[in-house]
């Protein structure tokens, strides 16, 4: 393995000069095993300070699915960042379709979401992913999904 094809990582200082997001709204706290144009392995450590688990449920507290998909799509904006060499140029990123959506598990306060992202098709302004939600060895969620990357021009 050669430098150039190692994994990078992202901690939460770069994944702040990709992504436009910010608490409560940022969630992803970490990325792992980036193959640049490939795939990447997002962490979401999921808390009970949490917003929505105010009203998500009070007795039974769940992180909402839409929450995890957009997790997903975040860490796919890191991949994404990091191949197009989009750190620092105040990219935003819209979603464009979710597939094939599948919830298989809660996940809850406690859990440690790792999100695993592939491109499908990328290099351009759009991208297509599949993404998996795990919770351990367990599958939390599944889903295809689409973004347009918006890069103003400098």
């Amino acid at each position: 393995m050669t430098a150039e094809t190692a994994p990078q990582t992202a901690d939460i200082a770069l994944i702040q000069r990709i992504l436009p997001h910010r608490y409560p709204f940022l969630l992803v706290d970490k990325v792992r095993d980036i193959y640049v144009n490939e795939s990447c392995v997002g962490i979401k450590n999921v808390t009970m300070n949490e917003p929505q688990f105010t009203g998500h449920f009070p007795e039974m507290p769940v992180f909402p699915g839409v929450l995890i998909i957009e997790a997903m799509a975040q860490t796919s904006g890191i991949l994404v960042g990091l191949s197009m060499d989009l750190v620092d140029k105040n990219a935003k990123v819209f979603f464009m379709g979710v597939d094939k959506v599948k919830f298989r598990r809660k996940v809850g306060p406690g859990d440690v979401l790792e999100l695993h992202v592939k491109a499908v098709r990328g290099g351009g302004r759009v991208w297509k992913f599949e993404g998996r939600a795990m919770v351990g060895d367990e599958l939390a969620c599944e889903a295809e999904f689409m973004a347009m990357f918006d890069v103003p021009k400098a």
